[in-house]
């Protein structure tokens, strides 16, 4: 079945809708962060004695391989049974299962074993969430969803600074309230969002005559810009506290993630503007470029600073751009996805940028750092921003 081009566009969502789907999505990060950020790391320590950081790595890396196995595989179930909410509601029960068996873990070998399995219901979970947007929202509302969708990282760094402030929540439970902060976040999209799904966002896309159409050549575009921009956003994110520790040695922790937290935050109602902008001005792609452009001169800056208030204000100006460029990249590649009956498989495939980062920039980083200095990484990474720019910039002008 063909579209009629004549037809009338799908109907807009309701702003109710927006801010549950909103809420939901930022239930995922929060799913995770406080996990892979805080609790896991001390989970380990707590059971070696002592911090160990080849099991942090060996946990992390396995981890991030089940999570980009799973994403697909979840991803091409819930294309082919035609609905997403049942697989959101079994993926919400089981990772919170067994994240609180990751409590109880009694070694590090269990603990590998099980984040493997949690990565893996996880994306049970977040592989249809994800899928369902793009079943629900409309073109002319991508850019304002990719907005709502920068609420995702702040909630989830608030949640790892929530759940380990001093005081606030038991060591024992830590992993408990994290398990009901997810279902109170997920749940009321999933249970109000019955019927939300638009019918002329899923009809099937013929199979195309020419190996790769304009469309197709979008989509690989659009899946290297984000990989070039996460393999950025990835490293500085692994190494910062380190990197302004070179500056100034006696950096305080805290302030590091202080100014993680502040950037996650100013970028959520910078991303909605702009999000909200690109959907009235119909100029989907220009916000990402501008944002890869802005990305590439925070890192030069970074690199040529020579005092720690030039080299965060540099970091700050990378960090802000980044979080949007991610964030309304996530709601524009709704948009160029070319089968509709594929699109959570698709997604799974986009899903790639943000997992192979994190298994490739530690290495990256440790071959470069020692001999050429975090000037040079932060060179690599500006190029690496402006690449992006420029792939995306070289269809911003087409249909």
């Amino acid at each position: 079945m063909i579209a009629d081009p004549a037809a009338a566009p799908p109907e807009r969502q309701p702003v109710w809708f927006l801010a549950l789907f909103a809420l939901a999505s930022a239930g995922g990060a929060v799913a995770y962060v406080p996990l892979l950020t805080v609790l896991l790391p001390q989970r380990i320590a707590d059971l070696q004695g002592s911090e160990d950081v080849a099991a942090l790595a060996q946990v992390t890396f396995l981890g991030a391989v089940m999570a980009s196995l799973a994403n697909i595989a979840v991803g091409i179930l819930s294309d082919r049974s035609r609905t997403r909410r049942p697989w959101i509601i079994a993926g919400l029960i089981a990772s919170n299962l067994t994240l609180l068996a990751v409590g109880e873990a009694t070694s590090v070998s269990d603990i590998i074993v099980l984040v493997m399995v949690w990565q893996v219901a996880l994306n049970l979970m977040l592989s249809p969430l994800m899928a369902w947007a793009g079943d629900c929202f409309p073109d002319a509302q991508k850019g304002v969803l990719g907005g709502a969708l920068a609420l995702a990282p702040a909630l989830g760094a608030v949640a790892g600074s929530l759940v380990t402030f001093a005081g606030l929540v038991d060591p024992a439970v830590r992993l408990g309230f994290v398990a009901l902060l997810v279902s109170a976040m997920v749940l009321p999209a999933v249970l109000f969002g019955k019927g939300r799904v638009r019918p002329g966002l899923m009809i099937p896309a013929p199979r195309p005559a020419h190996p790769l159409p304009f469309r197709q050549r979008v989509v690989v575009r659009m899946w290297a810009a984000r990989l070039l921009v996460q393999v950025a956003e990835g490293g500085m994110f692994a190494f910062l506290l380190y990197w302004l520790r070179s500056l100034a040695p006696d950096y305080p922790e805290n302030g590091a993630a202080n100014i993680f937290s502040f950037v996650l935050i100013c970028a959520v109602p910078l991303s909605l503007v702009l999000g909200r902008w690109s959907d009235r001005h119909r100029r989907p792609i220009l916000p990402l470029v501008a944002a890869a452009v802005l990305c590439a001169c925070g890192m030069l800056v970074m690199a040529a600073a020579a005092t720690l208030t030039l080299a965060i204000a540099g970091y700050v100006l990378f960090a802000i751009a980044a979080a949007i460029f991610l964030s309304l990249h996530s709601g524009q590649t709704l948009r160029v996805l070319p089968a509709p009956q594929n699109r959570a498989r698709d997604l799974g495939v986009f899903n790639l940028t943000n997992t192979v980062p994190g298994m490739v920039m530690p290495w990256l980083t440790v071959l470069l750092v020692p001999r050429f200095g975090y000037d040079a990484l932060f060179v690599l990474f500006a190029a690496l921003s402006l690449a992006s720019a420029v792939l995306l910039a070289g269809f911003m002008r087409r249909p």
